[in-house]
């Protein structure tokens, strides 16, 4: 036992007071045998690092051994070393833990008294669990969104395909442009609405070269339905294909009146682009004058008057969709049934 001592004139004299006592066989030299389980015990040590060759500090490293006896544990030092000392010797494996990193698993058997040194234990980056978030395309959210669009309907029965109530809805590609014209002037309220329209002319003696009977109904019928498609097809489908524009009236529902009455009118010649952008519609203003156009075909001779029934066809259809515009901002919303208020990306 080593004693405090405070000075070395208090060492020396504990030196020649204890040389004295063994001269004359008083205390005899201890003395200390290694027990036979030390005698058999040996060591095991190593280092552990990373890919790069450094060193890797407070990595857990855990003993288990074959014979089922208590797992013992260290952490490896700053040099990255570590060491368990009076290890009985037969089969050991050390496995070797650390955050951020794979675990390591190292075995061997110890031998007799051994000191064993294993090899350079060698730590690999753990790998990331990676987490993927299947989200829609934009035309996977356009189809969700023109599938709702195709079940608008004010009470019940009047198609209010071409609205969306979705703000940012996802643009359309010509695909479905076509699909909502389509849907559009095939629905059955449509020829029931043209045949009311043809009935009304025919009443009015509209368009007196087709004459009055069922002759005279089936060509002004014929006639209204060839403004009706020509208008669709073309305004709808095939120049906002052509020049990616959304056929769509986005409804506003925000502000004041007054701004979301004149944002409503606006929207006779503006438009969005497939882009997002606001732009001059001039999908919807070039297809009331091929529509207007076209129908020069087959209206009456004396009611042709070229041009101007071209363009009257055209100022009639901006401004009635001026009005629908106004109606699909302030009144038509309340009525619809089926619409939806969310926005398929968020489903």
């Amino acid at each position: 036992m080593a004693l405090p001592f405070k000075s070395g004139f208090m060492a020396f004299t504990f030196l020649i007071f204890r040389c004295t006592l063994l001269a004359f066989g008083q205390i005899t030299q201890p003395t200390s045998a290694p027990t036979s389980e030390q005698q058999l015990s040996g060591s095991i040590s190593g280092t552990i690092l990373d890919r790069t060759g450094a060193v890797i500090s407070g990595a857990r490293i855990q003993l288990t051994r074959a014979d089922q006896s208590p797992a013992r544990e260290t952490l490896s030092g700053t040099d990255g070393q570590f060491s368990f000392s009076n290890v009985a010797r037969g089969p050991f494996q050390l496995t070797i833990t650390s955050a951020g990193f794979a675990a390591q698993t190292s075995s061997g058997t110890l031998q007799v008294g051994e000191v064993h040194v294993v090899p350079p234990i060698t730590l690999a980056i753990a790998q990331a669990d990676t987490e993927v978030q299947v989200s829609l395309t934009p035309t996977e959210i356009a189809q969700e969104e023109i599938r709702d669009e195709e079940k608008q309907r004010v009470l019940k029965v009047i198609p209010n395909f071409y609205v969306s109530y979705v703000p940012n809805a996802a643009p359309l590609n010509p695909k479905q442009k076509f699909e909502l014209a389509w849907k559009t002037f095939t629905d059955p309220f449509s020829f029931v609405v043209i045949g009311a329209v043809a009935g009304v002319e025919q009443a009015q003696n509209n368009f007196a070269g087709y004459g009055q009977g069922a002759s005279g109904y089936g060509k002004r019928y014929g006639a209204s339905y060839g403004d009706f498609l020509a208008g669709t097809l073309i305004g709808s489908a095939i120049l906002p294909s052509i020049l990616k524009q959304d056929p769509r009236y986005f409804y506003k529902g925000t502000g004041g009146k007054r701004s979301r009455f004149l944002y409503a009118l606006a929207n006779a010649v503006i438009c969005k682009g497939d882009s997002g952008r606001w732009q001059p519609n001039y999908s919807s203003i070039l297809g009331s004058l091929a529509a207007g156009g076209i129908s020069n075909l087959y209206y009456p001779a004396e009611d042709r008057n070229g041009a101007k029934l071209t363009f009257e066809n055209a100022a009639i259809g901006i401004g009635t969709t001026g009005v629908f515009n106004v109606f699909e901002e302030f009144v038509v919303r309340k009525f619809v049934l089926k619409t939806s208020n969310q926005d398929p990306a968020k489903h």
